[in-house]
């Protein structure tokens, strides 16, 4: 017999922050409505979509990790960004990179394009970093934007005061102000980074995945069903409707088809145009205006600090982490067009000398992220003859960089520098430009517009223009070229889809008994 249902409300493919957004919201707003979930990769945490940084032991923590990268299981990996040289084409723990098709000659590409494959997505392996978005990286046609950020934050579970214990935190925080602040809006100077974590009661901190976005209200509802190990290869489409998906079982290999009123394909900004791709669903805007955040970091150990400015007292947090200098925030704005996370490192970047001794958390990294140049032509394309590991249409990754990316780039180089000098002594005089694609921020390929102009693929609730009751749901829905972190907004987006959704089948149900 299948573990697939043969017919359910809603079918959601995928398992990460938006498309567990889906499944709450739903199964809040409308609790009488079926779900089905797939996700193509493994249960790896207790409960299933947790961080893996709440996994206390670290081989079971690297064996989650490892679950987690799907195709690219047993790649070399790396522990921090800054380890990451020029030309190494290395993937973070619980990722994998594409084995070709990722750059072009006279193109920039995406070298470390990265994916993971596991209930939670990549909510099982991020930052947390919850920004809001502000200036021109907001949706200026959604006049509900602040109150859907609103609720996204109620689903990740963002907090701004993890971390206000932490020794150094004031004092980097202060320091960046100085450097910062002069002629900024308040809602723009530097201030505590909004992050999915909370701490609990005995002081250790648990950072958010799908699992709290799930909340225990969709783990009690006896009308959702998270399937994993299970491939979406094509969305149903009959009449120019929603119809259902087509899965195949990973554990045997079956097909089997779901029928679904509505379908919300949450697959990542690669996987979800993809399977629209595969499943015929081929709008002109599909794959295109793909953008990433070019990302430069910078290490600086904090002045004036040693041995006894009870750094040493300080606990460490989850998986590992120090817990000295918190986490702070220097907002995009549109006149210096890149967002700003400051960080305790968890190791010096670069060798010390032995008799250089460093006092726990006095070095904190630095990160600038640069809104993208958006082009209609930097975009992911899909092929009909060659497939993937997974067995679907092959990818192939064009991009630039603009002149107007470049000018940014090295404003932030200098920007980056700075803000580092601000902390206190840079360890290297010369920030790192991380290989495009590291940001793991990619964005617009099935992005949502005002208008079915042919420069979108959805309308404002993440409905396909080309196939009603199919919705897109991730990074990939965001219209505008944003520098701060995407999840909270993409988790809004997904929201607004969800209660359409609930709308829908209201509207549905009382057409059916009138």
């Amino acid at each position: 017999m299948s573990r697939y249902p043969e017919a359910v409300d809603v079918a959601i493919v995928g398992s990460g922050p938006t498309g567990a957004a889906y499944a709450r919201i739903l199964s809040e707003a409308a609790p009488d409505v079926t779900i089905a979930m797939f996700e193509v990769g493994p249960t790896v945490s207790d409960p299933p979509g947790a961080h893996v940084k709440n996994i206390e032991d670290p081989a079971a923590r690297a064996a989650a990790q490892r679950a987690s990268e799907g195709p690219g299981a047993g790649a070399a990996t790396v522990n921090s960004p800054g380890a990451v040289k020029s030309g190494e084409r290395r993937a973070r723990p619980g990722t994998f990179l594409l084995e070709e098709g990722y750059a072009f000659p006279g193109e920039d590409g995406l070298p470390v394009a990265a994916m993971s494959s596991n209930v939670g997505g990549m909510s099982a392996h991020w930052t947390g970093a919850c920004p809001r978005p502000g200036g021109s990286e907001r949706i200026a046609f959604l006049p509900d934007l602040d109150e859907l950020l609103d609720e996204a934050d109620r689903l990740l579970g963002v907090t701004t005061d993890a971390f206000d214990g932490a020794p150094f935190t004031d004092l980097v925080r202060e320091r960046l102000a100085a450097a910062v602040d002069e002629g900024r809006d308040p809602a723009a100077r530097v201030q505590r980074m909004p992050l999915a974590v909370h701490r609990r009661p005995d002081g250790r901190l648990v950072w958010s995945g799908s699992d709290v976005v799930l909340g225990d209200v969709t783990r009690a509802n006896p009308r959702f069903a998270l399937h994993d190990e299970s491939l979406a290869t094509r969305v149903l489409v009959e009449d120019g409707r929603a119809a259902g998906v087509r899965v195949r079982d990973l554990r045997t290999g079956e097909e089997h088809e779901v029928r679904a009123r509505a379908v919300v394909v949450a697959a990542d900004a690669l996987r979800t145009p993809q399977l629209l791709w595969a499943s015929g669903i081929r709008p002109d805007a599909l794959g295109r205006y793909l953008n990433d955040q070019t990302q430069v970091v910078f290490a600086s150990r904090i002045r004036d600090v040693g041995p006894g400015a009870g750094a040493e007292e300080a606990a460490p947090a989850e998986g590992g982490l120090s817990e000295q200098s918190g986490v702070s925030w220097v907002p995009y704005t549109d006149e210096q067009p890149f967002h700003g996370q400051i960080m305790q490192l968890d190791a010096s970047p670069i060798p010390l000398a032995e008799d250089d001794p460093v006092v726990p958390g006095s070095i904190v990294g630095l990160g600038l992220f640069c809104a993208k140049d958006l082009q209609r032509d930097d975009r992911v394309e899909f092929s009909d003859e060659e497939v993937d590991a997974y067995g679907m249409p092959a990818m192939r990754i064009h991009y630039r960089l603009t002149e107007r990316d470049r000018e940014v780039l090295e404003q932030a180089r200098a920007e980056i520098v700075r803000l580092g000098e601000a902390v206190g002594q840079p360890l290297d005089p010369r920030p790192f430009t991380m290989p495009l694609g590291a940001s793991l921020h990619y964005q617009g390929t099935t992005r949502m517009g005002e208008r079915n102009d042919g420069t979108s693929v959805c309308n404002p609730d993440g409905e396909l223009w080309d196939a009603s009751g199919v919705f897109v749901a991730g990074n990939n829905v965001i219209p505008t070229a944003t520098a701060c972190n995407p999840t909270l907004t993409s988790v809004a987006l997904a929201v607004r889809g969800a209660r359409a959704i609930a709308r829908h089948l209201a509207a549905d149900l009382a057409s059916v008994e009138n």
